[in-house]
């Protein structure tokens, strides 16, 4: 039998095996914070995601106070024409603030909650909104088409990924060449910051996750109460 077949044999099998194994070795798992879900990536604890039932605290009236949305929406620089995704959208608080400003433009609103989806579609067709899209994304993906968005929004919900990996590649593939991800964390560095721990991230983290996934962050504004405002885009 030819050696170079052989060798073929033996190899491919060990390869399989050790990229298995590279996968699983990704993502940890050890006993945490107690708000925590026990997976680790990158020395960091993946925190519970929010269900629907918290979904008034997303449109409690003092938001705007406490976060100063309106600023974060002038962070993003919207322009008529832009086409942006709401990642994890929960009940549409950002995604009605966008669209009147993209106005030709376009929202996508995506969620993994059925009943978050419900909320925006609804509130939609009350309010005669053409812009907006709902999209079903699910743990792994946001299931946008390649190169569709110009923005990408994370609004405190990037720390919940169970599979942050594969999220942020999904998300990669959707943005355009030139295309930009703005990622909102409650600041880790800032202890005065109301909000549980495993609910902070710091820039040094962000930079350090996005980094791997082929991202580098262009600017970080510093004129929010109690956020970071990261931009981040393609290598």
């Amino acid at each position: 039998m030819n050696k170079l077949f052989l060798l073929l044999i033996i190899t491919l099998p060990i390869f399989s095996i050790a990229q298995q194994t590279a996968e699983k070795e990704v993502y940890t798992y050890k006993t945490g914070n107690p708000n925590g879900t026990g997976k680790w990536y990158m020395g960091r604890e993946i925190a519970y995601g929010m269900g629907f039932q918290g979904m008034t605290w997303l449109e409690r009236p003092e938001r705007e106070k406490e976060e100063n949305t309106s600023k974060l929406l002038k962070n993003m620089d919207l322009k008529p024409g832009d086409t942006i995704a709401d990642i994890r959208a929960g009940s549409g608080y950002h995604v009605f603030k966008m669209s009147p400003t993209v106005k030709n433009g376009f929202v996508y609103a995506v969620d993994i909650q059925d009943e978050m989806l419900a909320v925006i579609d609804q509130r939609m067709e009350e309010s005669q909104i053409d812009n907006v899209s709902t999209i079903k994304g699910s743990e792994k993906s946001v299931n946008l088409p390649e190169n569709s968005i110009n923005k990408a929004l994370m609004v405190d919900v990037y720390h919940e990924f169970s599979f942050p990996i594969e999220m942020i590649a999904s998300i990669k593939k959707a943005l355009k060449p030139n295309g930009k991800i703005y990622l909102i964390e409650y600041r880790a560095e800032d202890a005065s910051v109301p909000i549980k721990e495993i609910h902070k991230m710091s820039e040094k983290q962000a930079v350090k996750e996005f980094k791997a996934a082929g991202f580098k962050l262009e600017s970080n504004a510093i004129n929010l109460p109690w956020q970071h405002c990261m931009v981040f885009v393609k290598q």
